[in-house]
């Protein structure tokens, strides 16, 4: 059964569609990386699955679980790092950690928190100072600890390499690969097409709401995927 599946999903404003019968799904180990403009329908894509919007026709599932049937259910599966991580700016990197695994429900010791945080690569010296002093790069390591710690099947994520440095870039895509390593499924909007091929199973091309093309990342090269999305866009 696949953790993430969309089954002819849709979108429409008026006369205008967001997102047009989209298809696809995502396994288990499997990271899928979603390219396409602004505008192209891919934070529509990851609002519907999230619950955030009702579709207008078509359904999202999550572990064959219906997201507009059952939007709470689901939610326990699936974890969420946007774009710009929202935390507590207050708290530091472990208390944040601690405050929304109890909203989900888990209790852990504090030695636990710091290992779910150091699975995420976040440093130790790091995870007691606020989160007002972080980069963002280490805001996303503590949203990643969140969703180890929430025990999430599904890691959605919007824009997760934009702004940081080849670097950080790096140490993100390292820990992707290591959650794929543990089975998680993770399903990502991008524009980083060198990103996607580095480090995605699977890389999807959307146009003005609708997959256009989907691609077995079986050693496509960086120049080879940006010239079909520039054909495509």
């Amino acid at each position: 059964m696949s953790v993430l599946k969309a089954e002819q999903l849709s979108k429409a404003y008026n006369d205008t569609f967001a997102l047009r019968n989209l298809n696809l799904s995502v396994e288990k180990g499997e990271i899928f990386c979603l390219l396409g403009q602004n505008g192209a329908g891919k934070t529509t894509t990851i609002n519907l699955i999230l619950g955030f919007l009702a579709p207008t026709s078509g359904r999202a599932l999550i572990n064959g679980i219906e997201v507009r049937q059952n939007d709470v259910a689901t939610k326990k599966h699936v974890a969420y790092i946007p774009e710009v991580v929202q935390l507590y700016g207050n708290l530091s990197g472990v208390e944040n950690l601690d405050f929304f695994s109890r909203i989900a429900g888990y209790r852990y010791p504090t030695e636990a928190l710091h290992e779910f945080l150091d699975k995420a690569g976040l440093q130790r010296e790091a995870s007691a100072r606020r989160l007002s002093t972080y980069s963002k790069g280490m805001r996303q390591k503590v949203g990643i600890a969140i969703a180890l710690a929430k025990k999430a099947d599904l890691i959605l994520m919007d824009e997760p390499t934009s702004g940081l440095d080849p670097k950080a870039t790096d140490e993100f895509t390292t820990i992707c690969k290591g959650l794929i390593g543990e089975g998680k499924a993770i399903f990502m909007a991008t524009h980083d097409i060198f990103n996607a091929v580095n480090m995605a199973t699977r890389i999807g091309i959307m146009k003005q709401g609708e997959l256009v093309h989907t691609i077995t990342n079986s050693g496509i090269t960086a120049n080879e995927l940006q010239t079909l999305y520039l054909e495509t866009i």
